[in-house]
């Protein structure tokens, strides 16, 4: 490992797995949840298991600016502008949207991490999707690593891979929200059809994410697929059965979540689990993939 990198992942902590233990859930079905919001307090869960490999890679070429994309409120963003920051390398990210201020608590981060921030037309950051390798981005510079929307290059699936290996009990289903897929495809290529998977789709109409997750995996796997019943509407929307589900789990359980990733798959299980969509006797084993910065901005994006 680089050593700039070795001495950032110095900084971070186990990412444990509990039990739920929750009377609304039956006995029968057992529920655990993957905690790598605890990973790191700002590059925690799939944000860093997407970017570390992709972080050694980049080192390792030689390269000076990290290039990206993202929204607003963008994780991805975030975690890659204070990785920069703590490497020494020059961040420049790709804004979907016109420039407002004041900025969202997540760009303003960015900023003082000194990330460059571009703001592009919403026509235009959908081109920018068609670039998916580290040197394909028009006019990039020697020096320069372009990382696509949410860190969805084949690299990503490496650290994705590790969330999985850590998970050291017999289960029965892998359960995950779904963004751009990409840590979804990390998961499903490890258990490589050993288990069942699920992802949580967060983005309304995200039936494309299907294509997506099959681009990334190195072979076809079976046993896998996404829901797409828990969106409350579309990417950062919600409603109050979704809000009181939240704020009800983090009293009884301790756990914060967040209403756009994890709080929507926790949302998911709970129902799917009182439907009887699963086995009695079946572990089931969840993963919180942090982004809890995201909670800060919620309420400007929340369209209820």
């Amino acid at each position: 490992m680089h050593p700039a990198l070795s001495s950032l992942k110095a900084g971070f902590h186990p990412s444990p797995l509990v039990r739920i233990a929750d009377p609304d859930l039956p006995r029968e079905i057992e529920l655990w949840l993957k905690r790598d919001d605890r990973l790191h307090p700002i590059i925690s869960g799939n944000k860093w298991r997407k970017l570390s490999h992709i972080l050694e890679d980049a080192l390792s070429s030689g390269a000076r600016t990290l290039i990206s994309m993202g929204g607003a409120h963008s994780n991805h963003l975030h975690a890659l502008a204070y990785a920069g920051k703590r490497l020494g390398l020059q961040t420049i990210g790709h804004i979907r949207g016109e420039r407002t201020e004041p900025l969202t608590p997540t760009l303003e981060d960015c900023r003082n991490w000194g990330m460059e921030l571009r703001f592009v037309s919403r026509s235009e950051y959908r081109q920018l999707r068609q670039y998916r390798k580290p040197d394909s981005l028009p006019g990039i510079r020697p020096g320069q690593y372009w990382l696509p929307e949410g860190g969805a290059q084949p690299l990503a699936l490496k650290g994705v891979a590790e969330l999985v290996e850590e998970i050291e009990m017999p289960f029965d289903a892998l359960c995950l929200p779904c963004g751009t897929g990409t840590t979804l495809a990390g998961c499903i290529a490890a258990l490589g059809g050993a288990k069942t998977v699920l992802g949580f789709a967060a983005l309304k109409h995200a039936e494309f994410l299907t294509a997506d997750v099959e681009s990334l995996l190195p072979k076809p796997c079976p046993r896998w697929q996404i829901v797409h019943d828990y969106h409350f509407g579309g990417f950062a929307k919600t409603a109050r059965e979704l809000l009181e589900f939240i704020h009800r789990f983090e009293l009884t359980q301790q756990i914060p979540l967040e209403p756009v990733y994890t709080g929507k798959m926790m949302y998911g299980l709970y129902d799917m689990i009182a439907k009887g969509c699963f086995t009695p006797g079946q572990r089931i084993v969840a993963v919180h993939t942090g982004g809890l910065q995201g909670r800060r901005g919620f309420n400007a994006v929340n369209a209820g």
